[in-house]
């Protein structure tokens, strides 16, 4: 058994960004926090899939950087592998998400530099006829 707390959490970027309470051995647990004006890296993973649940504020959620969501509290939101997601705070209050991923695998996080207005990102291997046939 582990036993944690959120308040413990450190973050990738001192106060923001994501922060994990809890790495492997099966799966991640953590929280993705962002003040106003804050952005978390566009990114995928190749084999994990990831589920944000957003405990607190408001923010945008790009997807492929096609598609953008409006994130409140009680949404949750299930990333498949290969799905780019990139979350900014354009809001005026801090933004908090628990974020799960399974199966555990640290090195599975691939960068995309993309954020909105910039030319469309490069999908995902595997991704271009999913999204070319819907």
């Amino acid at each position: 058994m582990i036993k944690k707390h959120l308040g413990d959490i450190e973050y990738r970027f001192g106060t923001y960004g994501p922060g994990y309470s809890i790495r492997g051995p099966r799966t991640d647990l953590g929280v993705c926090q962002l003040f106003p004006g804050d952005d978390a890296t566009n990114h995928y993973h190749a084999h994990i899939e990831e589920t944000f649940v957003v405990l607190e504020g408001e923010a945008t959620l790009w997807v492929d950087g096609r598609t953008s969501y409006t994130c409140t509290v009680g949404d949750v939101y299930q990333m498949e592998p290969g799905e780019q997601h990139y979350f900014v705070n354009n809001s005026d209050s801090v933004f908090r998400a628990l974020f799960i991923k399974a199966p555990y695998d640290p090195n599975d996080g691939v960068p995309v530099p993309w954020t909105p207005g910039e030319p469309l990102p490069e999908l995902a291997p595997g991704r271009i006829e999913t999204l070319e046939n819907n």
